[in-house]
């Protein structure tokens, strides 16, 4: 354990508020790739249906899901070590099953945020570029810039980008709850709590408040920052749950944009891509004003932009390091992240071919199997904090172990839920 944590007892206790300050990474980057299709689309659509019904739900599913969320950065303080090197000392087989469903998630969500920002990219291109072609392009300025090796200038520009659009929304929703509701006061929308709402609320979960195995590329974030800048318990955490509890709270924002400006009005999100991103755009502008329209469209492309590079950066980060424990070679080799950005980037694309007419299908593709492989990342986490050797402040305290298997019974049981709503009523 000569590696566990290298700061000195009074040092890790004394860290001020600008220590804490610049230790802010893993976890703001976490947040910049969760704001996207959970948030931009899923959580605006739940409020534009279903009102504040589903609110609760939203808040719960975070809950529920944060201890999991949590473990990366307890398990990458605790040992040094990132999440997958924790799942080849639990088994091979589970660095296995954790490679193939990173591998199918990755290559699925990168697909899905390369058409949100083709969509929000259309919104400024002349003429009528189909969305296959809006992607490869906004492919190719991801892989360039990664390649280059400007990803921390990116990271940068994308925290400022969504401090302004979380302004943005927030201004809105504060402008429209002064307007009052545009729904009727006799409108009787439809019930959240019918068997036929089931299939959203688990479209929605799976991208609430990000795909689970986000936590892997927060702890691989995280063992990187701890080599650039000192980092203790107490800023790594808080650094988490900034980002984390910020992600929740947006998340209900989101919401109360979509049920204080479109439910009950009738109207309904577009289908197409850039039918969707033109009207997420109006939605500010008919609240903030019409001078806004623009500007906000530049700051949702940027926003989305940020989380689709920090995607696939973190997805193939993932892959290089398995790939690498699996044939126990030195880790943090970029030819082999560069690589898996390829792979990765190729078989998004292909997938992208077949979905050229609609984005949302797509989108709720990858939030069903988010939510399916939830619960798998969920007990991995679980159990490798749970089973590894951590000094005492990392490890799980009564309350947090009550809540991870209280998560877990969620979880599992929503799925068996799904299963049998799907494919067995």
């Amino acid at each position: 354990m000569s590696d566990t944590v290298s700061i000195p007892p009074q040092s890790r206790q004394g860290s001020g508020i600008k220590q804490l300050i610049k230790s802010l990474g893993p976890g703001i980057m976490m947040a910049s790739a969760a704001v996207g299709g959970s948030h931009l689309v899923a959580s605006t659509k739940a409020g534009a249906i279903y009102g504040w019904q589903l609110a609760a739900i939203i808040l719960l599913v975070n809950l529920f899901k944060y201890p999991f969320f949590r473990a990366g950065i307890q398990y990458t303080m605790g040992t040094g070590k990132s999440l997958v090197e924790g799942y080849d000392e639990l088994g091979r087989g589970y660095l296995w099953v954790f490679s193939g469903l990173n591998l199918l998630s990755g290559i699925v969500n990168t697909a899905a945020l390369l058409l949100f920002s083709a969509s929000l990219l259309g919104y400024f291109m002349p003429g009528n570029l189909p969305l296959p072609v809006l992607s490869a392009i906004v492919l190719v300025a991801c892989l360039a810039i990664l390649m280059a090796g400007h990803y921390k200038a990116l990271d940068g520009l994308s925290k400022v980008i969504m401090s302004v659009l979380v302004i943005a929304t927030i201004s809105a929703v504060v402008i429209a709850a002064g307007n009052g509701s545009a729904a009727p006061a006799e409108y009787q929308g439809p019930s959240a709590w019918t068997l036929a709402s089931f299939g959203f609320i688990v479209v929605m979960m799976g991208w609430m408040p990000a795909p689970i195995e986000i936590s892997c590329l927060t702890s691989l974030w995280l063992k990187s920052q701890r080599k650039e800048q000192t980092v203790t318990t107490r800023s790594a955490l808080f650094d988490f749950n900034v980002g984390y509890i910020g992600t929740a709270i947006l998340a209900v924002v989101f919401l109360s944009l979509g049920a204080l400006v479109l439910y009950g009005t009738g109207t309904e999100l577009k289908a197409s891509g850039i039918g969707f991103s033109h009207q997420l755009v109006s939605m500010y502008a008919s609240t903030i004003g019409e001078w806004s329209r623009y500007l906000i469209a530049v700051i949702a492309f940027f926003c989305i932009f940020g989380s689709t590079i920090t995607v696939i950066d973190g997805y193939s980060r993932a892959l290089a390091e398995a790939q690498l424990v699996i044939q126990k070679k030195p880790l943090e080799q970029n030819s082999y992240i560069n690589a898996w950005m390829i792979v990765v980037s190729v078989f998004a694309m292909a997938i992208i071919l077949f979905f050229t007419s609609a984005l949302m299908p797509m989108m709720d593709f990858a939030m069903i199997l988010a939510f399916m492989t939830t619960p798998v990342f969920a007990y991995l986490n679980y159990r490798l904090v749970s089973t590894a050797s951590l000094p005492e402040e990392l490890k799980l305290s009564k309350s947090m172990k009550l809540l991870s298997w209280a998560g877990l019974t969620y979880l599992y049981g929503f799925l068996a839920i799904f299963i049998w709503w799907k494919w067995l009523m």
